[in-house]
C-alpha cells in the first residue's frame, strides 16, 4: 500500500482501527489528539499497509467528524512549507481542483484568470490528471500556463502573474501520496476531503470551498465556525459543479461566507427558470476546445457566463476585506 513506510519505526494502529472500524453505527470517533498522531503518522509512511488500508475504509464508512476533521487538517498543514505572498491589495485565494468535468465543461481556469485579471493572486492546486475527466492542469496547459515545478515557482508565478497551478505533488507531497492510494483500493479517502479544505497561504488566505454532497455542508459549516485554526483566513462554501469549486452556469447555488464563527450568506440560492437566457458554453468539454473558449471569453470575444461574474464580484469583494 505505501513504498515509502518506515519500517523501522512503525505506529501502532490497532486501537485506533477498534475504535473507527466498527462499521457505520458502532464506530466512535477518535480524539483530537489521537487523530492528528494517526493522521501524521500516515503523511510520514510509518503506518504498514495492512494497517493504512484499514484506517482508509473505516474513515470512508464511517466519516470524519469536524474534531478529526480540524486534527487531520492541523497535521496536514504540519507537513508541507505553506506559501508566502508579500501584502498587497488583496488577499490570496486559493482554487482546489481534484475532480474535473465529465459532463460539463471545466471552468475552474476561466474563474481563476478573471479573478487574476482584477488583480487577485490565485493558487489553483490539484491533481494534473483523472481517466474519464478533463482536468484543470491539461486545460492550463492548452491556455500555455506551465504548472509550477518547484515552491519557487508557484511564489514567483503569483507575484509575477497573480496565477499559479500548483501539482499536488509539488505543493503537498506527503498528502499527494495518500491521494494517489484511490487508484490502488478503488475509492477515496479523507485526504481528498482535506485538499480541498487545505489551507496553502501563510498568512493565510482565502478559500474557495466546495461539497457535493449536502451533509457535507453542515460538517464543513461546523468545522469552519467552532475551529478557528481550520478557519483562519475565512472561506466561500458552496455546492460545486461536478466537485469543482465553480459557480454552475444553469442555476445560482447558495454561496456562504465563513469567517469568524459565522457563517454568512452571502448570494441566496435561485432555482433555475425556463425563462432564464440560455448559456453560451463550449460545444465540447475537451481541454482543448475548454481553452479555446476560455480564451475567447478573456479576450471579449464571448460573454462572461453570469454565475461566474457573479462568483468573481464575490471573491474580489471578499478577498479585499481585512482577515
Amino acid at each position: 500500500m505505501t513504498d515509502s513506510a518506515d519500517t523501522a519505526n512503525p505506529f501502532p494502529c490497532a486501537r485506533f482501527i477498534k475504535e473507527i472500524g466498527r462499521g457505520p453505527n458502532g464506530a466512535r470517533a477518535l480524539t483530537a489528539e489521537d487523530t492528528r498522531a494517526l493522521y501524521t503518522a500516515m503523511l510520514d509512511g510509518r503506518v504498514g499497509e495492512l494497517e493504512l488500508g484499514a484506517v482508509l475504509l473505516a474513515y470512508r464508512v464511517k466519516g470524519e467528524s469536524a474534531d478529526e476533521l480540524a486534527a487531520m487538517l492541523a497535521a496536514a498543514h504540519a507537513s508541507f512549507e505553506p506559501v508566502h505572498l508579500p501584502p498587497g491589495e488583496f488577499r490570496p485565494v486559493s482554487i482546489p481542483s481534484y475532480n474535473g468535468a465529465r459532463k460539463q465543461p471545466n471552468l475552474v481556469p476561466l474563474l481563476a484568470l478573471l479573478l487574476a485579471r482584477e488583480g487577485v493572486p490565485v493558487l489553483v492546486h490539484g491533481v494534473t490528471e483523472d481517466p474519464g475527466r478533463v482536468t484543470s492542469a491539461e486545460i492550463f496547459t492548452h491556455l500555455r500556463i506551465a504548472h509550477a515545478s518547484s515552491h519557487d515557482d508557484i511564489e514567483d508565478g503569483l507575484a509575477e502573474r497573480r496565477m499559479a497551478f500548483a501539482p499536488i505533488e509539488i505543493l503537498a507531497p506527503k498528502l499527494a501520496h495518500l491521494l494517489a492510494l484511490r487508484r490502488r483500493m478503488g475509492v477515496r479517502n479523507s485526504t481528498h476531503t482535506l485538499v480541498k479544505i487545505l489551507q496553502p497561504f501563510a498568512p493565510a488566505g482565502l478559500r474557495l470551498v466546495n461539497y457535493t454532497h449536502p451533509p457535507y455542508r453542515d460538517s464543513l459549516t461546523e468545522l469552519f465556525s467552532t475551529h478557528p485554526d481550520a478557519a483562519a483566513g475565512g472561506a466561500l462554501l458552496a455546492r460545486g459543479t461536478e466537485g469543482e469549486a465553480v459557480a454552475d452556469t444553469r442555476r445560482q447555488v447558495q454561496i456562504d461566507w465563513l469567517h469568524d464563527g459565522i457563517c454568512e450568506t452571502r448570494v441566496p440560492h435561485e432555482r433555475s427558470s425556463r425563462d432564464a437566457p440560455e448559456v453560451e458554453l463550449p460545444e465540447a468539454r475537451d481541454a482543448a476546445t475548454t481553452a479555446a473558449w476560455i480564451g475567447a471569453v478573456l479576450r471579449g470575444e464571448a460573454p462572461v457566463p453570469g454565475a461566474i461574474e457573479r462568483q468573481v464580484e464575490l471573491i474580489v469583494d471578499v478577498a479585499r476585506t481585512p482577515a
